[in-house]
C-alpha cells in the first residue's frame, strides 16, 4: 500500500505551468511568492491511494493540479459516505490545519492525479504574514461551509436526480474549484462513486438534466449550461427550461 512517506519520496518541484494553476499564489507579495514556490512539492497519486486518512495528523496543505479526488468517511456501521468530489484547482483541509488536528475524513484518488502541497508550518506562516492569503483562506472556509450545509439538506432527500444535480453544482463551484471552468472532465462511473448511485441511474439523471437545458453531456465530461438553474433544481425550485434553441443532442 502506498504511504504518505512513499509519496514524499517521489515528490518533485512544480513546473511553471503547475505553479500558474495554483490560485492563491497570486495573492502573495513577489518575494513571498518566490519563497513559497520553492517549498511547494508535487506528486503523482495513483487511483485508490489515500492522500489523507482518518486519524492521521495533518502535516501538509494539499491542492489538486489535475485528476479527481473523493472526500469520504465511514458511518458507525461501517458504511462509506461521500462528502464531495474534489476537482482540479481545489485546495482543501485548511480547517484541519488551522486547528492542528488529525483528519476526520479520507481523501482518495479516483483516477491518476497530480497533487501539490506545502508544509503545515509554511501554511501557518502565510496566515501570520499575508493579508491576501488570509482572505483567500477565509473565502474558502465560507464557501465550503455553504457547500456542506447544502449537501446535508440534499442528502435527506430520496431524489436521485437532485443528488446528481447537487454534486454537479458543487463540482462547478468557481470559488472552491477555479480549475474546472465550464467543462468538468469526469466519467459517469466516477460521478456514480461520488453520488452513491449506479452508473445507469447517473446516466438517466444526466439525460434528465440535459433535456432541461442545465447541462450538456460532452465527450469525456459534462458541460454546465445553466449553473444558477442547476442550483435551483437542487433546492427543488426547478425553473422553467430554457427555449428549445439551446437544447443539444446527446454526444
Amino acid at each position: 500500500m502506498t504511504t504518505l512517506n512513499s509519496l514524499r519520496e517521489r515528490a518533485r518541484a512544480p513546473t511553471g505551468r503547475e505553479l500558474a494553476s495554483i490560485p492563491w499564489l497570486r495573492f502573495l507579495e513577489a518575494d513571498e511568492r518566490g519563497r513559497v514556490a520553492a517549498q511547494l512539492q508535487v506528486v503523482e497519486v495513483e487511483p485508490g491511494v489515500l492522500l489523507c486518512r482518518i486519524g492521521r495528523p495533518a502535516s501538509y496543505w494539499f491542492g489538486l493540479i489535475d485528476g479527481l479526488l473523493k472526500m469520504s468517511n465511514d458511518t458507525v456501521d461501517g458504511t462509506p459516505i461521500t462528502f464531495t468530489g474534489v476537482p482540479p484547482g481545489a485546495w482543501f483541509g485548511e480547517g484541519t490545519l488551522l486547528k492542528r488536528e488529525s483528519y476526520r475524513y479520507n481523501i482518495e484518488a479516483l483516477r491518476r492525479s497530480t497533487v501539490a502541497g506545502i508544509p503545515l508550518e509554511t501554511f501557518h506562516e502565510l496566515l501570520e504574514r499575508s493579508i491576501g492569503f488570509n482572505r483567500f483562506v477565509l473565502n474558502q472556509l465560507n464557501e465550503r461551509l455553504g457547500q456542506f450545509i447544502a449537501a446535508r439538506e440534499i442528502d435527506r432527500l430520496d431524489q436521485p436526480d437532485a443528488r446528481v444535480a447537487r454534486n454537479l453544482a458543487a463540482l462547478f463551484n468557481p470559488v472552491l474549484y477555479p480549475g474546472v471552468g465550464e467543462l468538468l472532465r469526469i466519467t459517469q462511473q466516477e460521478l456514480a462513486y461520488l453520488v452513491g448511485l449506479s452508473r445507469q441511474r447517473v446516466n438517466e439523471a444526466l439525460r434528465t438534466l440535459q433535456s432541461g437545458g442545465y447541462i450538456r453531456i460532452d465527450y469525456g465530461g459534462v458541460r454546465v449550461l445553466d449553473l444558477p438553474g442547476l442550483r435551483q433544481y437542487v433546492r427543488g425550485a426547478r425553473p422553467a427550461p430554457p427555449s428549445p434553441s439551446v437544447h443539444e443532442a446527446d454526444r
